[in-house]
């Protein structure tokens, strides 16, 4: 079966019984051309019936402007990509821009040929997201149009970034563990050196300090954002004669090993120990038992942010803030509770 030839504004103007330009007015939404309302109308439901479809190509030359934002990162298979993702697309959706996605096979510079492939496609601006924060080499390239990174940073500081609110969420662990009553809470680290370690870790020593409790060091332990270091360093902590009364796990992974630790140990969850995590990965948070409380990293919001930044830049509109930290909240589950004498 042949291909149905698309339609053109040649067809559109014979049906509705009009000239080609006046098509092309209507259809580019020309409102400094006096063209009755009617007329208007005729033209978009003929345009409508047969089907027609604007040349994204053509348009972007004869504009210059394409209304494409490319989005370049190597977490199309982590399990927060969709939340990146969808918080992205929706805000490009509300600026009637739409994101082009490019994946990223290196995890410590974003591909060149990545983003040479979206320059192609003549792409306004360019997003860069990373799966986890930290420090990022950007390619030359991505100069060449407004950029902005999301969940990581470049250490020279020429490119504006969305990051998480890495000390705030360390403190609002602390505080819920705090509200509930616990007074010796330790703590299981991620990887020593990265952004998130560093913040989250501050953050919660500032919580306990301010609140009058303070850290006492020996209660924390190194992990490595692994389930397996959850564990190890859960038996290490809970095993002491003066063991504590509540844990903040660097990541919801960690959380998950502490679990079996405290499970083999004998202990209950949260009525012999409470837990907090970090990043509500929904594949987990959400379906250990009991379920678990945790602090949110904001993908989505991230995402959204990133494509304010970019469209502000790419309208030329100065930004006000090189770096933007996004809240990251508590997700109240079942896993806290008050101190059992």
């Amino acid at each position: 079966m042949a291909r149905k030839r698309p339609a053109t504004m040649a067809d559109i103007a014979q049906v509705a019984g009009v000239s080609r330009t006046t098509v092309s007015f209507v259809l580019n939404d020309r409102t400094d051309v006096m063209i009755p309302a009617a007329t208007r109308d005729r033209v978009q439901k003929v345009a409508a019936g047969l089907g027609y479809r604007r040349n994204a190509a053509a348009r972007a030359l004869a504009t210059q402007s394409s209304g494409l934002l490319g989005l370049v990162t190597e977490i199309v298979t982590s399990p927060f990509a969709a939340d990146v993702i969808r918080g992205a697309q929706q805000r490009a959706w509300e600026q009637e821009r739409f994101l082009l996605i490019a994946p990223s096979e290196d995890e410590h510079a974003m591909d060149a040929l990545a983003i040479e492939k979206l320059l192609e496609q003549r792409v306004e601006g360019i997003l860069l997201a990373a799966a986890w924060h930290r420090a990022i080499s950007v390619p030359d390239a991505a100069k060449d149009v407004p950029c902005v990174l999301v969940n990581c940073y470049d250490e020279k500081g020429e490119f504006p970034a969305v990051v998480p609110d890495e000390v705030t969420g360390g403190r609002r662990a602390a505080a819920a563990l705090i509200d509930a009553g616990h007074e010796r809470i330790g703590h299981i680290t991620l990887t020593p050196g990265i952004p998130a370690q560093i913040g989250r870790l501050e953050g919660f020593r500032a919580e306990l300090q301010e609140s009058g409790l303070g850290l006492d060091d020996d209660l924390v332990c190194l992990g490595d954002a692994t389930a397996e270091s959850g564990y190890l360093a859960g038996r290490e902590l809970l095993e002491r004669a003066d063991r504590p009364t509540a844990i903040f796990c660097g990541n919801d992974r960690i959380a998950m090993g502490l679990y079996d630790a405290a499970k083999d140990l004998g202990l209950s969850i949260p009525g012999d120990l409470s837990v907090v995590g970090f990043d509500d990965q929904e594949i987990l948070a959400a379906y250990l038992r009991p379920k678990l409380t945790t602090v949110a990293l904001p993908f989505a919001g991230m995402g959204a942010a990133g494509v304010s930044m970019l469209t502000s830049l790419t309208a030329g509109r100065p930004i006000q803030d090189a770096r933007v930290l996004i809240d990251c909240p508590l997700r109240t589950r079942s896993s806290v509770g008050p101190v059992i004498p």
